[in-house]
């Protein structure tokens, strides 16, 4: 195989994703996006998964967020710009934040994610500049969409660092 054909193997497994999502009532712009966010997401899952129950307690140094809180953290971020964009979570009354189970907290970091990604694919192309207040100063959809996958991989990051102090190598690497 030619060093251009597997470029384009991997260029076109990379947007697959983005170019499956055009395909929804939003735009490129926001299949873009969820593009972005589902990669992080999908990747803090696998550390999840790889994380063995036992350390989903640890935390670096007290004060800071445990690998079981981070898992909820990113779970109860997906539901809050869902909520922001203007489709609440649809299991009003729970918080993902305080799981302390590693099962539930997966299922719940994968159905957060399936939410936000079907909330920002339902916002038009029209509607990205709409505003929403964020923590009190307006935010259109569009930056919200860009604040959610950077939250992802904000997260993502602070997990690969918890996964390797506990002599976890992240699964893709």
């Amino acid at each position: 195989m030619t060093r251009t054909v597997a470029m384009g193997l991997v260029l076109s497994a990379f947007l697959a994703p983005a170019a499956f999502a055009a395909d929804a009532p939003g735009g490129k712009v926001q299949a873009e996006l969820v593009s972005s966010l589902e990669e992080a997401v999908n990747k803090v899952v696998q550390l999840a998964e790889a994380i063995p129950a036992e350390k989903f307690a640890w935390r670096p140094a007290p004060g800071v967020r445990s690998v079981m809180e981070v898992v909820g953290h990113v779970s109860g971020g997906n539901y809050l710009f869902s909520k922001l964009l203007g489709n609440p979570n649809p299991a009003a009354g729970t918080d993902p934040e305080k799981e302390t189970d590693k099962a539930k907290a997966i299922a719940a970091l994968k159905a957060s994610l399936e939410h936000l990604k079907k909330t920002e694919l339902a916002v038009s192309d029209a509607d990205l500049d709409k505003t929403a207040d964020f923590f009190g100063r307006p935010a259109t959809q569009r930056s919200l969409m860009v604040r959610a996958a950077g939250h992802a991989h904000e997260h993502l990051g602070q997990l690969i660092a918890y996964a390797r102090s506990n002599g976890v190598k992240p699964p893709w690497s």
